[in-house]
């Protein structure tokens, strides 16, 4: 499904990647992993709310954030990115995860801007600005020993101005205090609780935030980001923030 908002469309296409169009430029965000855009992905139970998976390469977008090594897929951006692509990617990345053998990023065939936490800059006349993104030591959401799944420095999320409306995909973190200064008109978050912010928690900061519309990602995919995405909408409607879920 094709979300409109503000002359720009909108799209999540699965797990963490959101496709963001104007009439002349298309950004993505975290492109790819799990199938989600080879048409592998199977959900792990019926009627799950999600993306369908499909074989998708449009080859289209002129900015690809990239917010850390977990949403690093180099075939996914190979498959969303033009010939004359700017690669926008957390400095962090450093092409290697403990499972996954990765090419880094400044090796792939497109131009690449490497960018820290707290950074502004303007990418193929796209204005962007990074912002925090990670787990609290010792929060709810960290492994068992109580370390962060992402500690303070794995990554950031992007704030993208798309030919005059802003956009904000918080990358994998929790509620931080400085999202709440932000000034965003499309508001995206995660929902998938373990990893990241639940879906209580993201209600919340958008209650508080007052985006002009709210589009939730990074929840479904598999089990252990499994939320209830028709009760987040419900508890962000009720709070008088307009609200819609892309899932077919």
């Amino acid at each position: 499904m094709t979300v409109r908002h503000d002359g720009l469309t909108a799209e999540w296409l699965g797990y963490a990647t959101l496709r963001v169009a104007g009439d002349d430029t298309v950004v993505y965000m975290d492109p790819g992993r799990y199938g989600v855009l080879t048409g592998e992905w199977e959900p792990d139970e019926d009627g799950v709310g999600h993306p369908p998976s499909r074989d998708y390469r449009p080859e289209d977008g002129d900015v690809i954030c990239v917010t850390h090594v977990h949403h690093y897929d180099p075939e996914g951006i190979e498959r969303v990115a033009s010939d004359d692509a700017t690669i926008v990617a957390f400095e962090g990345i450093s092409g290697r995860d403990v499972d996954r053998d990765l090419p880094p990023v400044v090796d792939l065939p497109y131009d690449v801007v490497e960018v820290g936490m707290k950074e502004s800059r303007t990418v193929d006349g796209v204005p962007l600005w990074t912002i925090p993104a990670y787990n609290e030591p010792g929060g709810p959401h960290t492994r068992p020993d109580g370390t962060p799944y992402h500690p303070r420095g794995f990554g950031c999320g992007f704030l993208v101005d798309v030919e005059g409306t802003r956009v904000l995909w918080t990358g994998d973190t929790d509620v931080l205090p400085g999202h709440k200064q932000v000034d965003v008109s499309l508001f995206c978050p995660p929902i998938g609780q373990r990893f990241t912010m639940n879906r209580h928690e993201a209600a919340a900061l958008a209650a508080v935030m007052e985006p002009e519309l709210v589009l939730p990602v990074h929840y479904n995919t598999f089990s252990t980001l499994a939320a209830d995405s028709r009760a987040f909408a419900a508890d962000v409607a009720q709070a008088g923030i307009p609200v819609v879920l892309d899932e077919s």
